[in-house]
């Protein structure tokens, strides 16, 4: 099998802070990750290609920040990396990284399945992985908590909010899996060492005949603030606590 699987190098959201008296978001001490839910998407492409044969090519599209991310994601037993580098990509929405990575799939060449997460850490907005689909022109299949293989038939269980779907499709397709599908693995210092002697290939928009203009966001962001939670402290104790708390609450509007 050829199986692409595709991540995104997310900035660790534990680390971001907000400033409490201007609500901004403060990244400058934040670390790079793969983002957690495209871990279990790596995993789920690993482990297809261990228990059928083939090979996994990991893609991700990005700043030069990506490159941080090379031996990381080699030492989740892909074989090989690709990636875009494009300064458009930083601010990017579900458009232009399904775009990006259309065009960075095409350039790999024939597969038989791409696996994403369901969304990324930071923007979780469950688009990417339904639009690069539709511009490949292949089926996809979303939410999908297990997967099976039978030749060229794929099988997927569902999770919906009013309960399971099993759904078939014919490869190739895509597929977007749910964090409860499998358990990503912690690299060992063996497969460490092996990431560095793997291929990364590196490409510019101009390499995957992309216009760098149409990967920034279709819609403009003026702000962004974080939450503050200012805190009372009141502290009630006492046989009318309930009471003093429903007068409270009605002086603040809440009833």
């Amino acid at each position: 099998m050829k199986i692409i699987v595709c991540y995104k190098w997310t900035l660790d959201e534990a680390d971001i802070r907000v400033d409490a008296a201007t609500r901004a978001v403060l990244k400058e001490r934040a670390k790079y990750r793969i983002s957690p839910y495209d871990r279990n998407a790596v995993e789920c492409g690993v482990r297809l290609a261990e228990q059928f044969g083939g090979e996994v090519a990991a893609l991700s599209v990005g700043t030069a920040e990506v490159e941080n991310s090379v031996k990381d994601v080699l030492s989740r037993g892909v074989t090989r990396l690709v990636w875009l580098c494009c300064q458009e990509l930083e601010e990017a929405d579900a458009a232009g990284t399904a775009g990006a990575l259309a065009a960075a799939a095409r350039k790999i060449g024939d597969y038989d399945l791409i696996v994403c997460g369901e969304g990324s850490s930071d923007n979780y907005s469950q688009q990417t992985g339904p639009r690069l689909a539709e511009l490949l022109d292949i089926p996809v299949v979303t939410c999908a908590s297990e997967i099976s293989l039978d030749g060229s038939t794929l099988t997927a269980k569902r999770k919906l909010e009013e309960g399971f779907e099993i759904v078939e499709t014919t490869l190739p397709a895509l597929i977007t899996v749910l964090p409860d599908i499998n358990e990503p693995r912690i690299p060992g210092l063996k497969e460490i060492l092996r990431a560095s002697k793997k291929p990364a290939e590196r490409f510019s928009a101009e390499d995957l005949g992309l216009d760098p203009e149409t990967l920034k966001p279709l819609a403009r962001r003026d702000s962004l603030l974080g939450t503050a939670t200012d805190r009372r402290r009141i502290m009630l104790k006492g046989e009318n606590a309930a009471e003093e708390l429903l007068t409270i609450l009605k002086q603040e509007g809440f009833c």
